[in-house]
C-alpha cells in the first residue's frame, strides 16, 4: 500500500479534535502540545518508506480470512492469531487492530512513568493507527479499487472528500469514554469499517456509469504545478451518494482516539499531567526505533 491514509489534512484534524474530548485533568497537557500532536500525526505514513515493517500496521485485509462480518473466526488475541495463521501470513495481510492494542500498552507504560515525551509520541501515533482502522478501504484486499478498475478510490474517499467537505461536518462528538475492554473496542470499530468496504466500492462503481471520464477528473494547482484530481462535481456526487459516511467515520475516529488516550491514562492510575513539559526530539523516527529496542513488553 502506498497511499497516504486519511490524507495529511484528515489525520492532523482528527488528532487535534480528539484533544477536545478529554477531561480537564488531561486537556491542559494535550492542548499545550496540540501542534506537535497534529503535525506529527502523519509520521507513521512518512515512515513507511524507510521502515519495511511499518506498512502492515495501518490495515488488515480481513476479506483474506472472512467474507462478511462478524469476524468471528479471526482470533482477536495476537498470539492466538499467530498460532492459527503464522506471523508471516498476518504481516502479509496487515496487523492493524493487533498493533493498535500493542501501542496502547506502550502509552499506558509512558503514563505510569510520567514520561512526557513518550506520552506525546505514543498518543500521536495511536491517533494515526486508530484513525486508519476507521477507514473501510483499510479492511479489504481491494484497498484502492485495483481489482475492480477503480484505481484511486482510496485517496478519493479518505483524502479528497474530507478536504472538500469537512468544513460542513459536525465534529462535536462528546467526551472521551473509558473503554473497559480495549481489544473488543478496537475490533468493534474495525468491523464497522469491514462491513462498509463493499458499499464504498459499489457506490462509486455505480456512480461512475453516469459520469464520462472527462467529467470525473479535472486539474488543480497544488504546490508548483497542476495535478489531476477528481472533479468537484464528481466529488460532490460521490459524497452525497455516501450519505454522510465519511463524516460518520471521521467522527468515529475522533472519539476513538480520545477514548484510547483517556483509557490508557485511567489504566495507568490517572497520573498528574501538570509535569514539566519536555522538548520533543526532532528525529521522531530515531526516537521510536530506540524506544522499540528497550520497551519489549508485549500484551498477549
Amino acid at each position: 500500500m502506498i497511499f497516504s491514509s486519511w490524507g495529511f489534512y484528515g489525520h492532523k484534524s482528527i488528532n487535534r479534535l480528539a484533544i477536545y474530548t478529554l477531561p480537564g485533568e488531561m486537556m491542559g497537557f494535550y492542548k499545550a502540545n496540540a501542534d506537535y500532536i497534529s503535525e506529527h500525526a502523519v509520521d507513521p505514513d512518512k515512515r513507511r518508506y524507510a521502515v519495511p515493517e511499518e506498512s502492515p500496521r495501518h490495515y488488515l485485509d480481513a476479506d483474506r480470512f472472512e467474507q462478511s462480518p462478524p469476524l468471528d473466526t479471526l482470533p482477536k488475541k495476537w498470539q492466538e492469531a499467530v498460532e492459527k495463521f503464522s506471523e508471516d501470513t498476518l504481516k502479509a495481510y496487515g496487523i492493524g487492530p493487533w498493533y493498535l492494542e500493542k501501542m496502547m500498552w506502550r502509552l499506558q507504560d509512558a503514563f505510569a512513568k510520567k514520561d512526557a515525551s513518550f506520552i506525546l509520541k505514543q498518543s500521536t501515533e495511536i491517533g494515526h493507527y486508530a484513525a486508519d482502522l476507521c477507514v473501510p478501504l483499510h479492511a479489504t484486499t481491494n484497498y484502492d479499487g485495483q481489482l475492480t478498475n477503480q484505481k484511486g478510490i482510496h485517496g478519493f474517499w479518505e483524502s479528497r472528500l474530507p478536504e472538500l467537505f469537512a468544513d460542513q461536518y459536525d465534529f462535536y462528538v462528546g467526551k472521551a469514554q473509558y473503554l473497559s475492554n480495549i481489544r473488543e473496542s478496537i475490533w468493534e470499530v474495525f468491523e464497522e469499517s469491514f462491513a462498509a468496504r463493499d458499499s464504498v466500492l459499489e457506490i462509486e462503481r455505480t456512480l461512475s456509469k453516469n459520469f464520462p471520464e472527462e467529467q470525473r477528473y479535472g486539474f488543480e494547482e497544488k504546490g508548483n504545478g497542476l495535478v489531476k484530481v477528481y472533479s468537484r462535481e464528481y466529488s460532490a456526487a460521490f459524497h452525497e451518494a455516501l450519505q454522510g459516511m465519511v463524516e460518520r467515520r471521521m467522527r468515529r475516529a475522533i472519539l476513538l482516539v480520545g477514548s484510547l488516550w483517556y483509557t490508557a491514562w485511567i489504566n495507568a492510575g490517572s497520573p498528574d499531567l501538570g509535569m514539566q513539559m519536555e522538548e520533543m526530539p526532532v528525529d521522531t523516527v530515531r526516537l521510536q526505533m530506540e524506544r522499540d529496542r528497550v520497551l519489549t513488553r508485549e500484551h498477549q
